[in-house]
Parts: structure tokens; sequence; C-alpha cells
């Protein structure tokens, strides 16, 4: 499946979670990547697939994190209590920095049913209360790495020549790869990088040890303390996924609620910060 002098990347276990009823009886979601395993999934705290109309979310808070909206089917208005607003569609992603503070939302479009993965990526301690952002990444307009019967596009990271400009504080590899039946590609994977994929479409074989996937699972690729590549082969039907890796904080993870931090207390500031300055959170 690959020719790189780089150790070849196996797949650890492939991961298939049910879809369940979220919040309303109009809300599906599927814990790709439940919170709780931090060690395994550093520098990752969860990933998340929902289905839901407008109404199901409310304005809410966070800190300490970035929150990466990746859009499947229909269309995302998002806005923020520091006057941030736009529009993402299918195949686009929005990276939100919250950093000391936000309060966000993110609707449907009037009529529609969303159908998105969102990421929590944890921000490293120096950068925890760093200035909150946005950034809009357009699938028509990322980088665009093309091999015969393949297609990746680097919302975050590197593949090959095609390099994104998105700004990072953990450092992430996020691509959407797309494979005709039987093509064949091989992602490159810098020193160390925890990483696992997620089958969106389709099927593929993956993995030095030619695992088999589909669509609604996610593979976890083995750990590696050199560089290394992970192959990947389109199944019968073709395959559309997204690859995620990033270099681990290996920093103490401490979960409230919308809040990440590196210790209690730093939970406690959060609350108690949200509480005094309301719709000026992170302001």
């Amino acid at each position: 499946m690959t020719t790189s002098q780089h150790l070849q990347r196996a797949v650890a276990r492939v991961d298939s979670s049910p879809i369940e009823r979220g919040m309303t009886a109009a809300h599906r979601v599927r814990p790709l990547v439940p919170p709780g395993s931090w060690g395994a999934a550093d520098p990752f705290l969860l990933l998340m697939e929902d289905w839901f109309p407008l109404g199901v979310f409310d304005n809410h808070p966070h800190r300490g994190i970035e929150t990466v909206t990746y859009v499947v089917e229909g269309s995302i208005e998002h806005y923020d209590n520091h006057g941030n607003t736009g529009t993402i569609g299918p195949g686009d992603a929005l990276w939100l920095t919250a950093g000391r503070g936000i309060i966000h939302n993110e609707r449907p479009g009037a009529g529609q049913i969303a159908h998105v993965l969102q990421l929590w990526v944890n921000l490293p301690r120096a950068h925890k209360l760093a200035r909150p952002a946005f950034q809009e990444l357009r699938g028509a307009e990322v980088p665009v790495r093309r091999e015969p019967g393949a297609e990746l596009r680097v919302f975050s990271g590197a593949s090959g020549s095609a390099v994104a400009q998105t700004h990072n504080y953990a450092q992430v590899l996020l691509v959407e790869v797309r494979l005709e039946p039987g093509a064949v590609v091989e992602q490159e994977l810098p020193a160390g990088y925890n990483g696992f994929l997620v089958l969106l479409e389709g099927q593929g074989i993956v993995g030095s040890a030619a695992t088999a996937v589909a669509a609604g699972q996610v593979a976890w690729l083995t750990p590696s303390d050199g560089p290394s590549t992970f192959g990947m082969r389109g199944g019968e039907n073709g395959m559309r996924a997204l690859l995620m890796a990033g270099l681990p904080l290996r920093e103490p993870v401490v979960a409230q609620g919308p809040f990440v931090m590196n210790s209690r207390e730093e939970i406690q500031q959060a609350y108690a910060d949200f509480r005094r300055q309301g719709d000026q959170f992170g302001q």
C-alpha cells in the first residue's frame, strides 16, 4: 500500500458507535470519540456527530479549547459575543478558538437538518487564555493534494506539498480524504502524533495490516515515536473520510461542562468569570 521509508502505521482498533437520541426528539448524536480518554486522544478531547434542526442548541460558553465544526450536509449560521458571524456549508469547517472565553451558537438554516462533526481540540496551558478568534475554512478554498483517484483537502497541517495556513496552538493535522474505488494514497504523519480516521461515506482498506473500515466507524492509528505514514485504499464504492492527528500536549486535563482547564481551581475561576462577566465573557 505504500513505498515510503517511514514507519507504516497500522490500525489499533476500530470503533463502531450507535446513533443515539440527543437533547431533543429531533436531535440525533453519535459519540465518535467520547470524552474522558484524555491520554489516548491527546490533544483531542472529543468528537461528536450530530443531526439537528433549528432550536436544539442555545447560546453557550467555552473556555480553554478550540472547537472545529465540519459540515457534512446542510448549512450552519454561526455567531458569538465578540461580534463574529458567518455561514458555512457542506465540506466547510469553522475553527473556533474559545481561549479566555466565548459565547456562541451554530444554527442550521431554516427548515434544514444540519449534519455536522464537532471536534474539541485542547489548548496548551500557555494558551488557555488566548484571545478568542474564529477561522472559516472553505472546502473549495483550502489547499488540495491530488493523486490518481485521490483528493486530499487540507484544513490543518500538510499533505504532500499542500500546506494549510490555519493558525493552530496545538499541532494538528486535519485532512479530508476522498478516494475513488481502488485508489491508493498515503499520508505522512510527524513524529509522535496520535491519530484516528473517521469514515463519512463508503468503505476502505487502511493501515499496514489492511484493516477494513466502513461509514460511521473510527479507526485508531497505532502509536509511533518517529515520522510515519498511513496508507488508505478506496473500497468498491470509494470512500470519504476525515483523518485527524496531533502532537500530544501531555498536560493535566480538568473538564467540566463547556470549560477545559488544567486544574480544578481554573475551572472554578472559569465559572466565576462567566457569572460575573455575563454577555461580556472573554471580552
